[in-house]
């Protein structure tokens, strides 16, 4: 039993190596110890101001992303209707320079089949009348004693008028 209560002499020793070790500790190493520890809490402390400042920036700058995204999205729309517009228009425009054009290949056609038309009619109409004069100029010219003779020499000219 005597292990387990310990001897007056051995306690104050204890007792005095303590109080030495705390003086010393308190002289050297207390305030190294202090300051480290204020050191860290002020570190800490301008960490997390840092950090908070850095959090209301992302979020200033995350408000601002979303702004330049929504006027980018705006002026692509705008750029996309321009576009669409000024695709019509040249469509349009396209469409409009074809019909007039069509118009005017169409009115020179109809120009020149009718002046075809009428250099058609009038070499038929000469040649009708080179006819009708050849025609009257051998009905003159044959004698022509009775109708019956005239009237067959028409016929056969008129036959030979066809073949031709």
């Amino acid at each position: 039993m005597s292990l387990l209560t310990p001897h007056l002499g051995f306690f104050v020793w204890t007792l005095v190596a303590f109080v030495i070790v705390l003086l010393l500790l308190k002289k050297f190493a207390w305030k190294p110890i202090i300051k480290s520890l204020n050191e860290r809490e002020s570190n800490i402390a301008n960490s997390i101001a840092t950090a908070e400042r850095v959090k209301q920036e992302m979020a200033q700058m995350q408000s601002e992303n979303e702004a330049l995204l929504a006027r980018a999205r705006e002026e692509r729309g705008q750029l996309l209707k321009e576009a669409r517009d000024t695709k019509d228009k040249i469509i349009n425009e396209a469409k409009e320079q074809a019909k007039v054009e069509a118009n005017k290949i169409i009115a020179e056609a109809q120009v020149a089949i009718n002046s075809q038309k009428m250099a058609a009619l009038t070499d038929v109409k000469n040649q009708v009348g080179k006819l009708v004069i050849e025609v009257s100029e051998k009905v003159l010219r044959q004698e022509l004693a009775s109708k019956e003779a005239q009237e067959a020499h028409i016929k056969s000219l008129v036959d030979e008028v066809r073949m031709n």
